[in-house]
């Protein structure tokens, strides 16, 4: 048999890790976007201080139709409660009168509780033999309510 001229067996060259195949980027994508997801969740979900106040929210628009005064009083305690929750005891826990509204008012643009339903807040524990109506405290509801609503991106107190 004559002699062939056979060479050795050649391996191919080894594969690199780049370009990646297309399943790594698909895995890439999705980690991208499960992490997107859980950040944008805890960003946006109501906390457990609104949650409970929402809750406890709907329980005060229960009584105020039996009695006001006292719905008032809850309401108050409620919103000051939350306050205390977010911020530093010592810029809190003092507030009383106008100093009050105008801290439950920067969550909003335009003061909402200094100049609006919020004036029952300060008011109406001081008058005598006040006589509130259910009616009159729905808009301070509706508001207490945006507001708690805004609670889950809390603004910075200033120093």
């Amino acid at each position: 048999m004559p002699d062939l001229p056979l060479r050795d067996i050649h391996l191919p060259e080894p594969t690199g890790f780049w370009p990646l195949a297309t399943g790594w980027w698909l895995l890439m994508l999705l980690v991208l976007l499960v992490a997107t997801a859980c950040l944008l969740w805890l960003r946006f979900r109501p906390t457990p201080v609104v949650q409970r106040g929402l809750r406890e929210l709907a329980s005060i628009e229960a009584m105020i139709e039996t009695s006001p005064e006292a719905g008032l009083r809850r309401l108050s305690i409620l919103l000051r409660r939350v306050c205390l929750s977010r911020h530093p005891r010592e810029h809190v826990a003092g507030l009383t009168g106008e100093a009050w509204l105008a801290l439950l008012d920067q969550s909003f643009k335009t003061p909402r509780f200094a100049t609006g339903p919020g004036r029952y807040l300060v008011e109406a524990p001081y008058r005598p033999n006040a006589h509130i109506r259910a009616e009159d405290i729905r808009p301070l509801l509706a508001l207490c309510r945006l507001w708690l609503k805004s609670r889950h991106h809390p603004r910075k107190m200033p120093r």
